[in-house]
């Protein structure tokens, strides 16, 4: 059983690895993301290079990936676990194991020379599947943010923060708390890493602003 669960990660992993945002881009733009804009093969990248359509497809898609790995990681353990009952088994274990390795495969895509996003979308997605109302409080406190500041950076990060916050307050209490909240910091940990540089530059007065009429400012 531990094979299968090993192979249900690795599979998530690979899920995440898929990169909509260059397969978009290279299909409508004939661009390849990574040498324009930020280079960053993401959502608000693709917004930039390809337009809003490749930019919503892709922030669809990205968070698409994320919800499916989550679930099929709670089918493959609930199943590892209805006929072991061992504790590692539990089915949110296994959503948030292969949230965090679909996250990782987005970030390190296997496909695309290991060049890959900051993982918002794909983490957004995982919780969706793992807690709903983690998941909306965190779309909800993006959407605030990129009204009142007008910064990606900003909004992703602090959704970020509040979708995390919300998940280890309704955590799954059929299993252990620590092991939840352990997955739960690791995912933002690897988007915030990932904003090293947004961060920086926020704190310097450099980080860029969007417009919503299309046209950057700052």
């Amino acid at each position: 059983m531990i094979i299968l669960a090993i192979f249900t990660v690795c599979a998530a992993y690979l899920i995440g690895s898929i990169s909509f945002a260059v397969i978009f881009t290279k299909y409508f733009s004939k661009k390849d993301i990574r040498d324009f804009g930020s280079k960053n093969a993401g959502a608000t990248n693709a917004t930039r290079v390809g337009g809003k359509k490749v930019g919503a497809l892709t922030f669809l898609c990205d968070c698409l990936k994320g919800t499916v790995a989550a679930l099929i990681g709670r089918f493959v353990f609930a199943y590892i676990f209805a006929k072991t009952g061992l504790a590692w088994a539990m089915p949110i274990y296994g959503a948030y194991a292969c949230g965090v390795a679909c996250m990782l495969g987005h970030v390190f895509p296997c496909f695309f020379e290991f060049r890959g996003g900051k993982g918002v979308a794909t983490g957004a997605g995982v919780f969706f599947a793992i807690c709903p109302l983690a998941g909306g409080i965190g779309l909800a406190t993006f959407i605030l943010m990129i009204m009142l500041t007008r910064i990606v950076s900003v909004s992703s990060l602090c959704g970020t923060f509040a979708t995390v916050l919300t998940a280890i307050i309704c955590y799954d209490t059929d299993a252990l708390f620590l092991p939840q909240m352990i997955y739960a910091v690791l995912m933002a940990a690897i988007i915030f890493v990932k904003h090293t540089e947004n961060i920086k530059r926020l704190f310097s007065g450099e980080e860029k602003k969007i417009s919503f009429g299309g046209k950057k400012n700052g």
